[in-house]
């Protein structure tokens, strides 16, 4: 799918970038990827695992999604373009609102309207649970980006441009997840880890099935869509257990902006969602509410629906994770326990 082409990652030097970097590399022959982030020190560490030499089809290109100038330069002759870049920290953004909306809702305007002028074939927009009904302003910039990026599908007139969204939970050991912080915290020698509330659950992915989840929909997409993974649900305080079975816990209640619960398919999207199998993976599709003029949702239409008042919730999910589960797990995301 992706021999011969050009593919452009936005905030590529993070988790998911290197992960879809890599796993591209070996599965693909791409005329070219692109790293675009803002953090010099990161492509100058990513650039070492690549080298020139060896990998003469990596780009690293400097600049922030805010700078619409910049875009256009790196967009020039681009198939396909993996949006990634993202502020993603709750307290932070809570007490920095305006770099959020910065980032996060007029970064993503910025690539709509540069992914069109440049000709780009598709762009795929990653997203969060959080997005589903936010109650923290990182939750709410996402839900603008998914609308921003269905709704730029009616901006393309006559390009070819398609735009649409993925949407997923907690990923398994990425930069600040809850997984390198309990590590952090037994190596430096804890025997009591905080846990908000000993109800709380998550969804819970990979970087690898993020990644297969992103060339899903690059493959499948027609413009609009909402893609999200079947995946399972973890209590917090069974993988606290995994962690450090010893480990006792000291409850100290949600924070704020945080849920209890997290859902990835609210009741009210039922009503336009399909369900999908592929390559042995279920996916649920959720389908604009209004249609493209020269798009092809019709693809879709055979595909079975979901029932009206379908809700996908980390906590009522039919998929949850053992300790042995969660452990194994771990065992294959490159993280020591």
């Amino acid at each position: 799918m992706l021999d011969d082409k050009v593919v452009l990652v936005t905030g590529g030097t993070g988790s998911f970038g290197k992960k879809f970097v890599r796993y591209c590399l070996e599965k693909f022959k791409p005329k070219k990827i692109i790293i675009f982030s803002r953090d010099e020190y990161k492509q100058y560490i990513m650039r070492k695992e690549y080298p020139e030499k060896d990998y003469p089809q990596m780009r690293f290109f400097l600049g922030d999604i805010r700078d619409k100038d910049r875009l256009r330069f790196a967009f020039e002759g681009v198939d396909y373009v993996i949006h990634a870049a993202a502020l993603k920290q709750v307290p932070i953004l809570e007490y920095n609102p305006f770099e959020a909306v910065k980032t996060n809702i007029i970064g993503a305007q910025n690539i709509i309207e540069v992914a069109i002028e440049k000709g780009v074939k598709k762009v795929i927009a990653l997203s969060t649970d959080k997005a589903v009904n936010p109650v923290n302003l990182y939750g709410a910039t996402k839900l603008a980006m998914e609308k921003l990026f269905i709704a730029g599908n009616s901006y393309v007139g006559s390009r070819d441009t398609t735009f649409s969204v993925v949407r997923y939970g907690n990923v398994v050991g990425s930069r600040g997840s809850v997984i390198p912080f309990f590590l952090n915290l037994v190596k430096e020698g804890v025997k009591e880890l905080p846990i908000t509330d000993e109800r709380m659950t998550r969804f819970w992915i990979t970087l690898e099935e993020a990644v297969e989840l992103v060339l899903f929909a690059l493959e499948k997409s027609v413009g609009g869509e909402v893609f999200v993974p079947k995946i399972p649900s973890v209590k917090v305080v069974d993988l606290a257990k995994v962690i450090c079975p010893e480990c006792k816990y000291n409850i100290i209640g949600i924070r704020p902006g945080e849920k209890l619960h997290e859902t990835l398919i609210s009741e009210d999207e039922s009503r336009n969602v399909k369900r999908v199998s592929y390559k042995g993976k279920e996916y649920f599709v959720i389908l604009p509410q209004f249609g493209f003029e020269g798009k092809r949702l019709s693809a879709w239409e055979s595909y079975p629906s979901m029932p009206e008042g379908f809700s996908y919730r980390s906590d009522t999910n039919d998929w949850w994770l053992t300790e042995e589960e969660i452990r194994d797990l771990l065992k294959h995301v490159d993280i020591e326990l």
